[in-house]
């Protein structure tokens, strides 16, 4: 056992849990953050139920945009897991709403860090950060850690691909201008499905959901890179021990899938289940989500296929994520398990 000391913010959600558990399994010491004490006792119960190291588990109120805070959570701390992010349900109407507290709070945390002698933090930015703002001749190639989201094109991002872009570039810029010898590294997932742990899901399970409780008459013909939770959880773990992952990127994706891929795999899964697999055109995808806010974010895809290089986190860390086909299982299985659909 080791008894490293692991700041990790963001503990209640959908990937802080999971990395939660497998940082508590490998022996390390555990301070998760949330932003209301109201939730400890459900996180920690459901946390319990997959680590036999729940004593080593501690629970701090702290909220992104408190400067204070952070240099006192950091303050005998190995590592630091920055996991929380602004993700909304559907777009803010003013996009700084996402950016400011999402680029602040981490500038918080590297600050902190970096007075506090902490030894690495491992941030987890979005292959957003790599895949807009691309002109259509940018988009044929496939794209790779070297690349970044151009957050200056309106037309091709959204505000929580253009927060998650200027965030990393804060953390890097942070980074080039410290002397205190913190180290960074950041991890890149596309979509992340997998095994929900609680009634509390993250919203791309929303994906998995929207299909098996028939929400979708019809799917929209696009795709998405996709990761399997505990997956990157353990790429996360990975990231943060690795020597070699000093001062890298690591896109985190085990492939490509579009909807219609996603609802055959439910299909052949769950074959006396309706399930819809016809697509609808894209005039219709358009229409419909002026009725599904949710929707309106990934209206980016219609007609694109965005490429990526998903090799250097399996090459360099030795990472063996679960197939996407497994990942739309685990999500699912789970999401019946949880009573989340009927």
């Amino acid at each position: 056992m080791n008894n490293k000391d692991v700041l990790l913010t963001g503990v209640t959600g959908f990937l802080g849990s999971h990395t939660a558990i497998q940082l508590l399994n490998k022996g390390f010491h555990v301070v998760g953050t949330l932003r209301s004490k109201d939730r400890v006792k459900s996180i920690k119960d459901v946390i319990a139920r997959y680590t036999e190291n729940i004593d080593n588990l501690r629970f701090a109120e702290a909220d992104l945009s408190d400067s204070d805070i952070w240099f006192e959570l950091t303050k005998n701390i190995d590592y630091v897991q920055h996991i929380a992010s602004p993700f909304p349900r559907e777009l803010p109407k003013r996009e700084n709403d996402l950016i400011v507290p999402a680029k602040q709070g981490t500038l918080n945390i590297l600050k902190a860090s970096a007075k506090n002698k902490v030894k690495r933090v491992v941030m987890v930015s979005s292959s957003a950060a790599v895949l807009y703002g691309k002109t259509k001749r940018e988009l044929n190639n496939v794209l790779n850690e070297n690349d970044w989201t151009d957050e200056t094109n309106l037309k091709d991002t959204t505000p929580y691909f253009r927060s998650k872009t200027i965030a990393e570039k804060a953390a890097w810029d942070f980074i080039k201008q410290d002397n205190s010898g913190l180290e960074l590294t950041t991890v890149l997932p596309g979509v992340i499905l997998g095994t929900v742990l609680e009634k509390d899901f993250g919203t791309s399970a929303n994906i998995v959901i929207k299909i098996l409780d028939n929400s979708l008459p019809a799917l929209p013909k696009i795709g998405f890179d996709i990761v399997d939770v505990a997956s990157l959880a353990d790429l996360l773990v990975k990231a943060m021990e690795s020597p070699q992952a000093r001062g890298n990127r690591y896109i985190a994706s085990a492939g490509y899938l579009t909807f219609k891929d996603v609802a055959q795999i439910l299909k052949k899964q769950y074959p006396n289940r309706k399930i819809p697999t016809m697509e609808l055109t894209n005039l219709l995808t358009r229409l419909f989500s002026i009725f599904e806010p949710e929707l309106k974010p990934i209206l980016l895809e219609l007609e694109v296929r965005r490429k990526l290089e998903i090799s250097k986190a399996e090459n360099e860390l030795q990472w063996q994520p679960v197939s996407v086909q497994q990942a739309v299982i685990n999500c699912a299985k789970s999401i019946f398990e949880n009573g989340i659909v009927e």
